[in-house]
């Protein structure tokens, strides 16, 4: 018999299924993570071009946006292992055409700028996967821990992601400094490969809704119901336009190179940062959870991140700059807390995978169209007055929400 999460946040780590499902999830994200770091270095490299670095947030966003609704009606009907196993193992295919790009034989074949585009090509690719896998991996989650454990095993997820979220743009960093890019994807597919073994020990997850339906029928019963949710709509929506036009993460290889001058080990630094920020917060909540008023808690961190934004703009000074992230990190890390207990005790368990497909529409691909507008905003602007721009865009989307949002401003759990 397992204790109760209220009484012990760790509860669901003494489960050994949920063990091997976390352990998985974190060492296949860092996998991720440490390829975007690469990806958005070797680009950078490549074309000397701050546009570039939005194309490839695009190039990824446009097929996980296009596949996300159908992904979340798939999942619902689909056998969950068996999907996550494929998934893992099309990003291992992803990863080795990486090795080969960044190979001495191909920059001796290819123009620099043909290998750009091809990185881009399967970049996409990797954003059909992760249409896939990342609801896949937030529908499991009620399925490796008890009904009264999922406030404590999302918080624990939360902690894990961005755990691994540290170690994979840390990693990143250092492997590119000390083994060069081509070594770095080779560091990757083997991180993959081991996630793959991890989830290969999980049991079967069934699907959860047999019943036959058209898939618009199915798609739109999980868009209905995430906006009846006025707390869930509130909080995804707060999310992607803070995300949207407070997204510098795109823009920390300029800053690094031609700004701070600390080159790929000092921004694996800057990469790692607002992840940092985020794990400490989200360990201190797990910890000692909220109590009350974390609607309204919600915005201040939301508020708070966008004047961080803004001081990392300004900032000419390493140690400054990487204080501004960490911070942004730390209140980004609420929002996730706040934003993954409504997802996980909201949602009844025949929706989950179409309800967090919306979610990742909402906060995974807001990432990558917020890169989009970085890299756009400062090919107009310039970079610093781009990354200003956004901050104050996101301090402006928390005062209209909070107008507009009374339900999300009002909750409690």
């Amino acid at each position: 018999m397992y204790e109760p999460s209220h009484k012990n946040p760790y509860a669901p780590l003494k489960i050994p299924e949920f063990q091997i499902f976390i352990a998985g999830r974190c060492i296949y994200i860092m996998a991720i993570r440490m390829t975007g770091t690469a990806i958005g270095w070797w680009m950078y490299l490549l074309t000397n071009s701050k546009l570039a670095l939005g194309f490839v947030g695009l190039s990824e966003v446009i097929p996980a946006l296009s596949f996300a609704l159908y992904a979340g009606h798939h999942i619902d009907r689909t056998e969950k292992r068996k999907l996550l196993l494929k998934n893992v193992w099309f990003y291992a295919l992803c990863t080795a055409v990486l090795i080969f790009l960044s190979s001495k034989f191909a920059n001796s074949l290819m123009h620099h700028w043909t290998i750009a585009v091809l990185i881009c090509l399967v970049v996409g690719g990797g954003g059909v996967i992760r249409a896939f896998s990342g609801p896949t991996f937030s529908a499991m989650i009620s399925q490796v821990a008890p009904k009264e454990m999922l406030p404590s095993a999302a918080a624990i997820s939360s902690a894990g992601w961005l755990m691994a979220s540290i170690i994979g743009h840390a990693t990143g960093g250092f492997a590119i400094a000390y083994l060069g890019i081509n070594y770095t994807f080779v560091l990757v597919l083997v991180l993959v490969l081991l996630a793959l073994l991890c989830f290969s020990k999980l049991k079967p997850k069934p699907a959860f809704v047999t019943a036959t339906k058209n898939t618009w029928q199915s798609v739109k019963e999980g868009l209905r119901y995430v906006y009846k949710t006025k707390e869930l709509l509130g909080a995804l929506t707060l999310d992607l336009f803070a995300v949207l036009f407070g997204g510098a993460v795109a823009l920390i290889p300029v800053f690094a190179k031609d700004i701070l001058f600390v080159g790929p080990v000092g921004f694996g630094w800057l990469n790692a940062a607002a992840d940092i920020g985020s794990i400490i917060t989200v360990t201190l909540l797990t910890i000692s959870p909220l109590r009350g008023k974390q609607g309204r808690k919600l915005f201040f961190a939301v508020g708070a991140f966008g004047v961080c934004i803004i001081l990392f703009a300004l900032s000419k000074v390493f140690w400054l700059s990487f204080a501004a992230l960490l911070i942004s990190g730390s209140m980004d890390g609420f929002s996730v807390i706040v934003r993954g207990t409504i997802l996980q005790l909201k949602t009844p368990d025949e929706l989950r995978g179409r309800v967090a497909s919306v979610n990742s529409m909402f906060i995974n691909s807001s990432n990558e169209l917020g890169q989009f507008e970085s890299g756009v905003a400062a090919k107009i602007m310039g970079t610093v007055p781009a990354v200003i721009f956004g901050g104050a865009m996101t301090i402006a989307v928390v005062i209209t929400t909070w107008f507009k949002a009374p339900a999300l401003r009002k909750m409690e759990y």
